[in-house]
């Protein structure tokens, strides 16, 4: 790891995305990719973010295909939803789900998971209490909304990164 290039692959990785979704290529997009793919690892590096240590790789792994089904299944209700192909009123809401887990890493990665999967957004975590507030695009129960987070994501972020 040198000053120049402390994260090489993330450079590489940048450069690559930003010359790929800024077609076609021109001089200017080579430079802006470089640009790019030298100051953001540099960036990275001057906030120090401690490494990460996954505990159970098999965890991570069956955590990866549940929130991909996840998110498939709610991309399609979404979208049944919103395309008025679903029957009765549609109510949305707000969940309390009061959280074991205190590691920053895991709940980063909930937060990525509830608001990437559409219908859920994180709104609020209340590191004092571990409270979680989130909102719900089609609210029925919250106690099923809770026994879901807890059940499916928290508990396997809970085995990944176990100190």
């Amino acid at each position: 790891m040198s000053r120049l290039l402390p994260y090489p692959i993330l450079s590489a990785c940048l450069a690559a995305t930003w010359l790929l979704l800024n077609a076609p290529l021109s001089p200017g997009n080579v430079l802006l990719a470089l640009s790019i793919g030298l100051t953001v690892p540099a960036v990275m590096l001057a906030l120090r973010a401690p490494s990460v240590r996954v505990r159970a790789p098999g965890t991570l792994a069956r955590l990866a295909v549940i929130v991909l089904y996840d998110m498939v299944r709610s991309n399609i209700d979404v979208a049944r939803i919103i395309l008025g192909l679903r029957g009765g009123e549609r109510r949305t809401g707000f969940v309390t789900i009061p959280l074991d887990i205190r590691e920053p890493f895991g709940l980063a990665i909930l937060s990525i998971i509830l608001t990437g999967t559409p219908g859920t957004l994180w709104v609020q975590y209340d590191s004092d209490t571990g409270c979680l507030l989130i909102h719900v695009l089609d609210y029925t129960d919250g106690e099923e909304w809770v026994r879901r987070v807890k059940d499916r994501y928290e508990r396997p972020l809970m085995q990944i990164f176990a100190p």
